[in-house]
């Protein structure tokens, strides 16, 4: 693999991705074998927001590895505090081997790989979430030994996990439709640069609409998230509002394909963005897909942070 940062599937290829589920692959089924292969590494882990999947799977992934993780809070480091992004990134590079990062401003994942000389994570920005959507569609290729052709649905709020799906999609050659209320959608130019990527590689664009059921038709993964997310604590009665009827139910998976998973990338509202009968029914991968943030973002590491993994 040839990328030094990971901000965006957008900047990878078909190839890399490929690359790092063949490794997680090979790492889910013998950990053991690669015990060793960070040995004496360190990851800086800034967290402006806190998390529970990407501290544990970052934290519990390096000592696996064979190295440490050190954890970083906002209150911890002089960050935003006096000091600069660019200067934070100089000073810990100094220091560790790689730089994982949960922020607000997408911004900062940008200036801290700009100024960084190791490899700096996305661990979540408020534009993009990659590490979720590589654990996402390895979690798909296990359960159907491939990804291209598929159709994923997503339903409800256009937000980070949305973006990343999408370019993800885009890679791997899915199929993509996504239904969110007037106001809600993804960003219109992140659609566009899907979309034209997906053209320059042959495979279809984006669908975005306002009709979720018309979105999960025939789809092979009905994908939601959070009506809220961190930070957004003001909006949440208004977005209660203007989400309803965009409830992931069981009358909207069985619109789905026979064979469909139900996805979420946690925390679950049951009730809000679906119901608890989906969401703990034989059709959801949820905890799947958490567990497999540990052996994606593993593989991501070493491809990173080793010359030999």
């Amino acid at each position: 693999m040839k990328q030094r940062h990971l901000i965006s599937l957008r900047d990878y290829s078909t190839e890399d991705v490929e690359e790092i589920f063949d490794l997680a692959a090979r790492v889910k089924a013998d950990p053991a074998a690669y015990a060793g292969v960070l040995q004496g590494k360190s990851l800086a882990m800034i967290f402006q927001k806190p998390s529970t999947r990407t501290r544990v799977s970052f934290e519990v992934g390096m000592f696996q590895l064979g190295g440490q993780a050190l954890y970083l809070g906002a209150d911890a480091i002089q960050l935003q505090r006096g000091e600069s992004v660019a200067d934070t990134a100089k000073v810990l590079s100094r220091f560790v081997d790689g730089i994982m990062a949960r922020v607000y401003a997408h911004q900062d994942l940008l200036d801290l790989s700009r100024h960084a000389t190791v490899p700096v994570i996305n661990g979540l920005s408020d534009l993009l979430h990659p590490c979720q959507a590589l654990a996402d569609y390895f979690t798909l290729r296990e359960r159907r030994d491939r990804l291209e052709g598929l159709k994923i649905a997503y339903v409800g709020d256009g937000n980070n996990v949305c973006h990343e799906l999408m370019f993800g999609a885009v890679k791997l050659g899915l199929r993509m439709s996504v239904a969110s209320p007037e106001g809600y959608a993804p960003k219109d130019m992140l659609v566009r640069i899907a979309s034209r990527e997906a053209q320059k590689l042959g495979r279809p664009p984006v669908e975005v609409m306002s009709d979720p059921m018309a979105a999960v038709e025939g789809a092979d993964v009905v994908y939601t998230d959070v009506w809220t997310s961190m930070g957004q604590d003001e909006e949440a009665e208004a977005r209660v509002q203007a989400f309803a009827g965009f409830t992931v139910t069981s009358e909207m998976m069985a619109a789905a394909a026979p064979e469909a998973v139900f996805m979420h990338c946690l925390p679950a509202h049951r009730g809000e963005e679906v119901t608890a009968e989906v969401v703990d029914g034989a059709q959801s991968v949820v905890f799947d897909e958490a567990e497999n943030r540990l052996h994606t973002q593993k593989a991501l590491m070493m491809l990173l942070m080793s010359e030999h993994p």
